[in-house]
């Protein structure tokens, strides 16, 4: 118990950092040449097909959980789907197994895997204007994939660069760090490699001509950009994740005009879905201030103002008080102050707004331990364990709860588990301590 409590105590102190542990494939040599989907030339690709849908089976689901899982309003994802399905199979790639969803994410984000699935942050949704716009969002990620740009890597360091799983746990100066943040402002782009301006402009171009083949006007693409480069000069910090990794300029909203004034002019006068767009993301609208307010509070917490933070969320769930990324953001920063009591609240209520999204029950799991409640803190950690399989953190922790619960023979086997995948840090060194104080290794 008294290394148990050892470890409690480190949890209490320490705010949960965030660190990614890259997950390599186990593709082997996955660099050659290959022809292009949308020009025919030949590219230099890192990954075959199926290396590229295996990415999105086996990492896309962390992600997405990352960004608090999809929206629960059934509604809104299948008009999402809707829109990308009308789209997608006037793409060159119409075979992929492409699929939609808004998440609970509050920062301004569109971002899609190798395979096609893709994520919009509900962040972005409340700024769209019409359907027009939003096609021209999906046409854009749509454009990433079809034109490979995830494959066109140089050798090996493609899969290192893709294939980010977000295991969890992470060293953090000499003492272990614990797991990996939750529901963060970066989000999921920073499991995903950045693309380059030609990516960019290849994807705007792909993206274009995709919505004006499935009959909307090319006008939603200078739209879409008009609203980002706005938003970078009026709330930067809300863009940062985007523009880090989808490079924005002037440029490309010029590109965007010409275009449609030129090459698809005709297409102009069609109708942008304006009354359709706003009665089918009229739920979502009407949570714009807490929305907003969650905005203002991650990017607070970013800058570790958590006291200004704190308001911004309290502003939120006076909005909606049943809102399950305000509560769950809450919990976190709470967490970040010392507050385990208090954040463990907020984190059981995001439970019970949404049983089915995973990291809640990972925050309150690592509450529970924080508060030396390791037979809470199992209970936690193994149902996200269940859901979301192969978080290298979470084993540790297991391993930890079950030390703290006297049962040894258990423990070893979560700590010989998590040495399988991870071999460093002070994490992997308790690990082995304990195993080898307990007689299991030599």
């Amino acid at each position: 118990m008294e290394a148990f409590e050892q470890l409690s105590e480190s949890l209490r102190r320490n705010r949960i950092s965030r660190r990614q542990m890259l997950w390599l494939l186990g593709a082997g040599a996955l660099s050659g040449c290959a022809s292009s989907p949308v020009g025919g030339g030949s590219i230099l690709v890192g990954m075959s097909e199926a290396d590229e849908k295996r990415v999105d089976q086996q990492v896309a689901p962390q992600q997405f959980s990352q960004d608090l899982g999809p929206v629960q309003d059934k509604a809104v994802n299948d008009y999402l789907a809707l829109v990308g399905q009308r789209l997608d199979d006037k793409t060159h790639r119409p075979q992929m197994p492409y699929s939609y969803r808004v998440l609970n994410a509050n920062y301004v984000n569109a971002y899609t895997f190798p395979g096609g699935a893709m994520g919009v942050t509900r962040g972005i949704m409340v700024d769209l204007d019409n359907e027009a716009e939003l096609a021209a969002l999906l046409g854009h990620e749509l454009g990433h994939v079809n034109a490979r740009h995830a494959a066109q890597r140089q050798g090996q360091s493609l899969v290192a660069q893709v294939a980010a799983a977000g295991l969890s746990i992470a060293a953090s100066g000499t003492e272990w760090g614990g797991l990996v943040n939750i529901g963060s402002q970066l989000g999921a782009s920073a499991l995903l490699s950045s693309y380059s301006r030609d990516n960019e402009r290849e994807a705007d171009a792909l993206g274009q001509e995709y919505m004006v083949r499935a009959g909307y006007p090319a006008s939603g693409m200078v739209g879409l950009h008009q609203l980002l480069v706005d938003q970078q000069k009026e709330t930067p910090g809300l863009l940062q994740t985007m523009f880090s990794t989808h490079p924005m300029s002037s440029e490309r909203l010029a590109t965007a005009q010409q275009l449609a004034e030129t090459t698809y002019h005709d297409t102009l006068k069609r109708n942008v879905g304006r009354e359709r767009f706003m009665d089918h993301t009229a739920s979502l609208r009407h949570i714009k201030p807490t929305i907003a307010a969650c905005q203002n509070g991650e990017v607070a917490m970013a800058g570790k103002k958590y006291e200004q933070a704190e308001g911004q969320f309290k502003t939120a769930l006076s909005k909606t008080p049943r809102d399950y990324a305000a509560n769950l953001l809450m919990a976190q920063c709470l967490q970040a102050q010392n507050k385990d009591g208090a954040a463990l609240t907020y984190a059981e209520k995001a439970k019970q707004i949404y049983p089915q999204e995973a990291q809640a029950h990972k925050l309150s799991g690592v509450l529970a331990l924080g508060l030396k409640n390791p037979a809470a803190a199992y209970e936690n950690l193994d149902r996200y364990d269940r859901m979301l399989p192969g978080d290298a953190g979470v084993t540790f922790l297991k391993g930890v709860s079950l030390e703290g619960m006297g049962k040894r023979r258990e423990a070893a086997s979560q700590y010989n588990a998590y040495l399988r995948q991870s071999q460093q840090g002070e994490a992997a060194k308790y690990a082995y301590s304990r195993l080898k104080g307990w007689g299991y290794v030599k």
